[in-house]
């Protein structure tokens, strides 16, 4: 018999779906605050059931579930070890505070808000979880539905035209997974992850071609929804146009797309993989270089505290690809340790600076684009502002808004000693000692140029803004509410933790690499999973 704690690794997928599925039979604006409480409800519990799954890996306990107790390679498997669980921790992170702003006056745009939050969530949690390349398929499909319904939540000509091209963008790339997905499995007749780590060493010279023809389109699909130039064109532009907790939300659905992209290359084409080995490395390395400077030239360029968001998320995924591409050329597990240090505390960051979007441009024309009016003389836009809470605004709300601006600009500037500047040092001194890299020396000075360059673009441009918001503006001081103010102090305290305990967070992302470099030496024991019948 399978015991409680064997479950709760379905737990992240089923809890979203049941809250979103209930939302969905209450109905009516009259229920509005019941449906904001289980949405809470299912963000804290999914935060209880990470933190669980988190210590089990943290403990060397991955593990895995067999839905419908079909054996693996045949039946749906979900695999969790330290990154998934990591990952999933970082979603729940991210939805408690953009549940509670939302709570303030965004979800008031729309009626089904909260149940298309939950969507999102399960799509999300499940395609951190899923052991299958279909299945990995299915829940980019949920997460990508939910998000259309959230980008388009409220109304304005703007947002409409932002969230058609980022639907137009994301189903393109859906349909090159599909036939990535058909290749791979044409070749190889499985599309269970772990038994193709197993099956790429002894592939034929011909189906070896086939199979890299299958990755590159997957690794297409993967790249567009991480944003990766030169398909990162919809970014800024669509993730502006959102609602501030929407675009919180938003900051880790790039991230997706660079977990794919990691584990996919680990597990397919690391040491172990034969003639594929590092297969790709160059692209993805030259592809995070390229994304990273475009990125840095767009915060520059910005001219809305919204867009330069959407463009701190391009410079974050195009770090946490360009490190995948050094760890997959051989630069070891140091330089993926910080690039996975880093990718934390940059969401984070960019999250935050999402939910600051709101109010500060309540009275600041110009410096936020996406609810609010960016001028009364626009005709094309049409956005309508949230409602604005009940009761009296928040005493203090400029000081408490310029600490919180300031606190998530140091850290996406890279400064010490905050957890960005860690994750950016444990590369740099990775690089430097590196070894065996099958990579020009050339691009990896480059790629060391390019991380302290985009800290430099990222602090001048968030600093022009400051100065045009908390200095120079001649408009009354923003209003804030608790339930605005207080989500993006409770993400800046998660940042303040995690440099508290940088120390053990280093260590955790250092085995985290190690596995996941060592994971094609460990699919013996996923592809043999026991069924319930067979444990005691």
């Amino acid at each position: 018999m399978t015991s409680a704690a064997d479950h709760l690794l379905v737990a992240p997928i089923l809890i979203p779906f049941f809250a979103g599925a209930l939302m969905l039979l209450l109905g009516g604006d009259r229920r509005r605050g019941t449906r904001t409480a289980l949405g809470l409800a299912s963000a804290l519990a999914l935060l209880a059931v990470a933190v669980a799954l988190l210590g089990r890996a943290a403990r060397g306990e991955p593990g895995t579930y067999l839905l419908g107790d079909w054996p693996a390679p045949f039946g749906i498997l979900l695999v969790h070890d330290r990154l998934s669980a990591a990952m999933l921790a970082l979603v729940a992170v991210l939805a408690i505070p953009a549940l509670i702003q939302a709570a303030a006056g965004w979800q008031r745009q729309g009626q089904f808000f909260q149940p298309l939050f939950q969507f999102l969530l399960m799509g999300l949690n499940g395609a951190f979880l899923t052991g299958d390349l279909f299945n990995l398929f299915v829940f980019f499909e949920v997460l990508l539905a939910a998000s259309y319904g959230l980008l388009l939540h409220g109304s304005g000509l703007p947002r409409v035209r932002a969230g058609l091209r980022y639907i137009a963008v994301n189903l393109t790339a859906s349909l090159m997974f599909l036939i990535g997905i058909s290749l791979v499995y044409g070749v190889t007749g499985t599309l269970n992850m772990a038994h193709l780590s197993r099956l790429v060493p002894g592939l034929a010279e011909a189906d070896r071609l086939l199979l890299h023809l299958g990755a590159a389109f997957l690794a297409l699909a993967f790249l567009v929804k991480a944003g990766a130039w030169p398909l990162s064109f919809w970014l800024p532009a669509a993730y502006a146009a959102a609602a501030p907790p929407v675009a919180a939300m938003f900051a880790i659905l790039t991230k997706v797309g660079v977990y794919a992209v990691l584990r996919l290359s680990t597990l397919l084409f690391g040491t172990g993989a034969g003639a594929s080995a590092g297969f790709g490395s160059e692209v993805l390395a030259m592809g995070g270089l390229a994304t990273i400077g475009m990125g840095a030239l767009g915060v520059l360029g910005s001219r809305t505290l919204a867009h330069m968001a959407g463009n701190l998320v391009l410079v974050s995924s195009g770090t946490s690809l360009a490190v995948t591409g050094f760890a997959l050329a051989g630069a070891g597990g140091g330089v993926l340790a910080g690039g996975l240090h880093y990718l934390v505390a940059s969401t984070l960051a960019c999250s935050a600076l999402f939910l600051l979007v709101g109010p500060l441009g309540r009275d600041q024309d110009g410096v936020a684009v996406a609810p609010l009016p960016t001028s009364d003389d626009d005709p094309t836009d049409t956005e309508d502002e949230a409602a604005e809470p009940q009761g009296p605004p928040m005493p203090g709300a400029l000081a408490a808004l310029g600490l919180c601006f300031a606190g998530s600009a140091l850290v996406l500037a890279g400064l010490p000693p905050l957890p960005g500047f860690l994750g950016k040092l444990a590369i740099l001194s990775a690089l430097l000692d590196a070894e065996g890299l099958r990579l020009p020396p050339s691009l990896a000075w480059a790629f060391m140029i390019l991380l302290l360059l985009s800290g430099l673009a990222a602090l001048i441009g968030l600093m022009r803004v400051g100065i045009r918001v908390f200095w120079t503006s001649e408009e009354p001081p923003p209003r804030a509410w608790l339930l605005e103010v207080g989500p993006v102090a409770g993400l800046l305290a998660v940042l303040v933790l995690l440099t508290m305990g940088a120390e053990p967070v280093q260590r955790h992302m250092q085995a985290t690499a190690a596995a996941l470099l060592a994971m094609p030496q460990q699919t013996e024991e996923i592809l043999l999973a026991p069924r319930a019948e067979d444990q005691p």
